[in-house]
């Protein structure tokens, strides 16, 4: 209540601008924003465009300039004048008149249009004289006063803000923007084109283009490794049928996306990165198992029936345990929640896809094509007894011409065709070659394997599968105490090379619009020309671009600031670096007299602000602008923290105007007209606003005196009407100076300052904020009732760890309970997510050998994933040890699993760590053009996730086929009894005790 006006501002990622058209140019300023406003309006026609802002205008007004002594000559207040402006500016409906010749609206216009109806009005009648405004006052049509200048690689500069509709496609509305503004130059007169330069920077989409450019390759790359994999493990038959489940799961998925209204996006393209390796893990145990089947002779339709009826279960179960670790993750609260929803999206809609391929589709496509392959088997023996090689070679050529063709048409955008001819070409390749038939029947044939004869030799003795328990336990001790002394700390999001950056230019005073841009001028001639640095906005006193800062806020001290841009990354191919770029800028700017310079980088992701801020609150203002102070020394006192800054009230000056209201009653005076007459010297009294040919928006009508006489010692002289007259208002008012207010901050309804503060290169900021934290429990440091708490960077992280905790605990119920429906039974159940532990254990490897910090964003999101993955090993080689020990000795079907199931499990690990290994590594492919890149800005957002996934699954696997059989084992010993002698020592000890 009493809140004139309030808004309730959201964190919203389209709401950022994907492009910024300058214009500059030696050209009238009226010219120019008029320019400006008609390209704003026509690019806003657009339908892809939500908005444009604009930047460096400044808007119309009417300014009345009156002359005092003239107000007091004609005896006029500064009421009477408001009164007439506001009495003669109006567009009055007076209703309708009806008779029998019909119904007639009538109106009396008498809103102003141009400044001359403004001149004429009758202000006060003299005798037979009629006073005007014009008689009283100079009027002109000029602008509103600076607060704020703009410049674009030194050139003073207008520039327009694009802003896209949610949802739309953001790389081709900048293509369509850039055209728009072109046609519009083009339309231009010769000599207008010739006066305006346009610019265009800030280019979201060559940075998405870029990293969708880079994710497809990532996606082509894993498809690539996998089917090599594949190929090589299962044939050329069998690796078509694996790799038929790649493209069929996408476009399922890509069908499913469309229709919930979700667009391509960065983590969409990684979603499908880290499905590539997992989707194919059904289809590889379907084909696996049919090519086991057709090498017992059983004909290709019913194998891949069978295998799609065997393996059902297996692959339902653990494509719904992977569902289930990232199902949770739907649920993340916050920016981060919002940033990264994306991701259980895309593999949610990928893998349940994939489930429907492997089911499905691929029994029936296996099935005719094994039947196809048969038939050109048969046709290329009957031609290879019966003809001469050049026959044969003839054929083999035809084969390659179908590919060829196939490839074509998928080029072209024919999929349908192009996929048959590509499909059935590859079959009779291999049919007529002969040299490239599946080497499934070798594989599959159960002959002991070096596998298969060490799990003997562990489950044939008692005592060994207690041992490799044994020793599974101490490695994994092991590590985790070997990560709790040498890791490299925690981070909330990755750290990637910035493209962007803010330079805050900071000085404190009561300065003027034209000593701020002077100070803010020689900072950026000063870094205008560092390699790198492809433009520079520079903006003094109020303004600036809307980037995305990831909740950070400019100093309170910031009196200008110069937003950089770097030349793209793949134009000088890394070198310098973002971060060398920003050293030499620092470099530059160290020494500038009169002025504190920081730099921010643009967020790159979820980021909220400084690492290191703290906040204060209190009921008691003074204890706590004690309390910040004492905080902020430490900070400084300290190693680690830098660029520190708090928000509590900036020295200065503001000059109260205190009325007398005693005196001011005697006069018949009040506070409004005094608050009239002070206007008059500052940015003028407000009489209405008009209508002109030159503006499309309304313009105020402004009253007030001219500049020379705009001064506090002109308070003295002005006077009001009163009963006795026009009487000074120095009469009943006092001018004095006091202390500058600055912005009021609540939280829960408490006032607070927060302390803020980066950390220099090589610090951790977590373990400083451990030490911070630390230090203020130690003692009462802070004034009574003073409340303290982390904010920024460390609250978000508090909350994405409470979080993913809970989701991991979450993933593991549904697992378990999913497994208990498969299995019937706690020990199995529980054995499968063992799996999960020894994948955190790889993950916290990982980290080591890569040198990597823990991200509670990428890799706590790696090791959710982890869960769900890694228990697929263990579903598959109890689900099949199930099966075999209906048939046979229980130790003998542990023997027996482990000879035939070591193929696939193998196989759907490396799968899923040969599709991230490239970016792990930070390896970019250019499919397109030609060559890679080594660690991409794009691809350093994926290393630690790609990490986490790789080492967790590949640790995982080996020790999951070690520990799983002694684990198996270990309960078939034990129900013989071979630990009796054992737990009768212990219950003995237990005794004499």
């Amino acid at each position: 209540d009493g809140a004139d006006q309030y808004s309730i501002n959201e964190i919203n990622f389209s709401r950022f601008p994907i492009l910024v058209v300058s214009m500059s140019g030696q050209l009238p300023e009226r010219t120019m924003t008029r320019v400006a406003k008609n390209l704003q309006d026509r690019i806003e026609s657009m339908t892809e465009v939500l908005e444009v802002g604009l930047a460096g205008q400044r808007d119309e007004m009417l300014e009345v300039l009156i002359d005092p002594l003239k107000l007091e000559a004609y005896n006029v207040t500064a009421g009477e004048l408001i009164n007439v402006v506001t009495n003669n500016n109006l567009l009055i409906a007076a209703g309708e008149i009806e008779n029998e010749a019909g119904a007639f609206a009538i109106k009396i216009p008498s809103s102003f249009n141009e400044p001359k109806d403004v001149y004429n009005l009758p202000v006060k009648v003299n005798g037979n004289r009629v006073i005007t405004l014009e008689d009283l006052a100079d009027i002109r049509l000029t602008f509103e006063d600076r607060v704020g200048t703009a410049r674009f690689n030194g050139e003073t500069t207008v520039t327009l803000q694009i802003i896209k509709r949610k949802g739309v496609n953001l790389i081709s509305t900048v293509s369509l923007v850039k055209a728009k503004v072109e046609q519009i130059i083009s339309e231009w007169e010769p000599e207008l084109r010739d006066a305006i330069t346009i610019d265009f920077s800030s280019d979201q989409s060559r940075q998405v283009s870029d990293m969708v450019s880079q994710l497809e390759g990532s996606v082509l790359t894993a498809i690539a490794l996998v089917m090599i994999v594949v190929l090589a493990a299962l044939g050329i038959r069998s690796a078509l049928l694996v790799g038929f489940a790649i493209p069929t799961s996408f476009l399922l998925a890509f069908a499913l996306m469309g229709i919930s209204g979700i667009t391509i996006s960065n983590m969409v393209m990684f979603g499908l990165i880290l499905a590539v390796g997992m989707l194919v893990d059904g289809a590889i145990v379907v084909v696996e198992y049919a090519d086991k089947r057709i090498a017992e002779g059983t004909g290709p339709m019913e194998a891949y029936g069978s295998a799609a009826k065997r393996m059902f279960w297996p692959i339902v179960s653990s494509t719904a345990t992977t569902l289930c670790a990232f199902l949770p993750m739907l649920f993340w609260p916050g920016v981060p929640g919002e940033f990264m929803r994306m991701l259980p999206i895309t593999l949610i809609y990928v893998l349940s896809a994939s489930l429907l391929v492997a089911l499905i589709y691929l029994p029936v496509i296996g099935g005719v094509a094994g039947r196809l392959t048969r038939i050109l088997e048969n046709i290329s023996n009957s031609l290879r007894n019966n003809s001469k090689l050049i026959v044969r070679l003839l054929l083999v050529m035809a084969s390659i011409a179908v590919i060829f063709a196939g490839v074509i048409q998928l080029v072209n955008g024919i999929a349908v065709i192009g996929a048959v001819l590509f499909f059935t070409g590859c079959m009779a390749t291999s049919a007529t070659t002969s040299s490239l038939k599946s080497i499934s029947k070798s594989n599959n044939d159960l002959k002991p394997n070096l596998y298969a004869r060490l799990i003997t030799l562990i489950v044939s003795k008692w005592y060994m599968p207690a041992v490799m328990i044994g020793l599974t336990i101490f490695f994994l001790i092991t590590v985790f105490s070997v990560f709790g002394k040498n890791n490299n700390g925690v981070e909330f999001f990755v750290t990637t090379e910035p493209e962007n950056a803010i330079v805050y230019v900071r000085a404190r005073g009561n300065l003027s619009l034209a000593e701020k841009d002077i100070l803010v001028e020689n900072v950026e001639g000063l870094i205008k020309d560092i390699d790198g640095i492809q433009s520079a906005f520079a903006f003094a006193g109020d303004g600036g671009l809307d980037n995305n800062t990831g909740g950070a806020t400019a100093p309170l001290d910031t009196i200008g600031q110069i937003q950089i841009e770097t030349t793209p990354w793949e134009a000088r191919q890394g070198s310098p670096s973002g971060f060398d770029i920003l050293k030499a800028v620092e470099a530059r700017i160290a020494d500038v007299p009169g002025v504190q310079v920081e730099i921010l980088e643009l967020a790159q992701g979820p980021a909220s602000g400084k690492p290191l801020t703290l906040r204060v609150k209190g009921s008691n203002f003074d204890d706590l602008k004690t309390a910040a102070g004492i905080i902020r020394n430490h900070y400084e006192s300290i190693d680690g923290p830098i660029k520190i800054e708090d928000t509590r009230p900036l020295p200065g000056i503001d000059w109260q105007v205190d009325v007398d209201v005693e005196k001011a009653g005697r006069y018949k005076a009040d506070v409004a007209q005094v608050g009239a007459m002070v206007q008059l010297v500052t940015r003028g009294l407000k009489l209405g606003d008009m209508t002109v040919d030159t503006s499309d928006e309304d313009i105020d009508i402004r009253v007030r005196l001219p500049k020379k006489d705009r001064l506090l010692s002109t308070l003295e002289t002005l006077r009001v009407r009163t009963n006795s007259g026009l009487i000074p208002i120095s009469n009943f008012i006092t001018l004095k100076p006091v202390e500058k207010l600055g912005q009021i901050d609540r939280d829960d309804s408490k006032r607070y300052f927060d302390i803020k503060a980066d950390v220099a290169e090589g610090i951790n900021a977590g373990e400083k904020i451990a030490e911070i934290t630390k230090w203020l429990e130690e003692e009462e440091r802070l004034p009574n009732g003073i409340e303290w708490e982390w904010k920024g960077d460390q609250e978000e992280q508090a909350e994405s760890s409470a979080f993913l905790g809970k989701a991991f605990l979450g993933a593991l119920g549904l697992m378990f309970v999913i497994l208990l429906a498969q299995f019937n039974s706690f020990y199995n159940s529980a054995l499968v997510l063992i799996a999960v532990v020894l994948s955190t254990a790889g993950v916290l490897i990982g980290m080591l050998v890569m040198n990597q910090a823990f991200s509670v964003i990428m890799t706590g999101t790696g090791i959710v994933a982890l869960a769900g993955i890694v228990v697929n090993n263990n579903i598959v080689l109890i689900d099949t040890y199930q099966e075999y020990s209906k048939n046979m000795p229980a130790l003998e079907a542990i023997s027996k699993t482990a000879q035939a199931r070591i193929r696939p499990v193998l196989l759907t690990t490396i799968t899923t760590m040969a599709g991230l290994t490239p970016m792990m590594l930070g390896i970019s492919i250019d499919f397109i053009n030609g060559g890679y890149f080594i660690d991409q800005p794009t691809a350093l957002w994926w290393k630690q996730l790609a990490t986490a996934v790789v080492f967790g699954l590949g640790i995982a696997t080996v020790l999951t086929l070690v520990l799983t059989p002694s684990l198996l084992a270990l309960r078939v010993w034990v129900s013989r009894g071979a630990y009796a002698g054992f737990t009768r020592l212990l219950r003995l000890k237990s005794i004499a005790r």
